[in-house]
């Protein structure tokens, strides 16, 4: 698995969730008439409100001719603690805003770091509050109506930074019905880089707007990844344990 690959997943395995009993958001009322300010403080007010969620996540995962499905148990504590294992704990996975860990039984390897190398990749610097914001489909960085501007373009409203970073570009895509995110999307054009993050669909859940369905397209160069996350079985606010463990004589890698 390459550097990519690994970064990707690292993100992917916690990018999204859906809640049971729930039902899906539809609506026609769209108003495409807000300035930015008004834009801003609406999707302000769908900011997910929750101490704990857990959920059964499917991963299907593409690189060129080869796919992969599998699943895992997802487990978060809102600003402390993102969890994940694969079945049977083969591989783990636990970020902090300190660190980033994860474990791999099937080939007794582990990695402990910092946000460094997702910051290098990305172009940017990269906390567990943009983590956050990501797997709870808000955008990655905070929006204030006097750094960002907003325009409508195929009935939805495009916001982006009044001024773009000399290095990357950064879109975000709100919905204008419920104001959420569709799509978050960071380009590095010249390294040939390229992040999207596109909110395929999302649920009502105790008067609260939250994910069911994502997809992660990651280019560098010539190859690209794709992720679909789908989030079944979910509940909030429960009491729940996050045991990890990295298993001794596992080799530590680089990334």
């Amino acid at each position: 698995m390459n550097k990519l690959k690994y970064i990707i997943l690292t993100l992917s395995l916690g990018l999204m969730f859906n809640c049971k009993s729930s039902k899906h958001v539809t609506g026609t009322d769209a108003n495409l008439r807000l300035s930015t300010r008004q834009l801003i403080k609406e999707n302000a007010k769908q900011v997910a409100d929750f101490k704990t969620l857990q959920s059964k996540l499917k991963i299907n995962y593409q690189e060129g001719n080869k796919s992969q499905t599998y699943s895992v148990n997802f487990r978060a504590e809102k600003d402390k603690v993102i969890w994940m294992s694969a079945a049977f704990s083969v591989v783990k996975v636990l970020i902090t805003p300190e660190k980033v860990s994860f474990y791999n039984k099937l080939d007794n390897t582990y990695f402990e770091g910092d946000f460094t190398y997702l910051s290098n990749l990305l172009g940017t610097e990269l906390d567990f509050q943009k983590v956050q914001n990501l797997l709870y489909g808000e955008t990655i960085y905070s929006l204030k109506d006097n750094d960002y501007t907003s325009e409508v373009s195929d009935n939805v409203y495009v916001v982006q930074p009044k001024n773009q970073r000399e290095l990357f570009e950064i879109f975000f895509l709100l919905d204008p019905v419920k104001f959420k995110v569709q799509s978050q999307q960071i380009s590095q054009p010249k390294e040939f880089r390229h992040l999207q993050i596109d909110y395929l669909s999302y649920q009502n859940i105790d008067k609260q707007l939250l994910p069911e369905n994502i997809k992660v397209i990651a280019v560098e160069a010539n190859e690209e990844l794709i992720v679909n996350l789908e989030f079944k079985n979910v509940s909030l606010n429960e009491n729940l344990r996050f045991p990890f463990k990295i298993p001794s004589g596992f080799k530590e890698i680089q990334l």
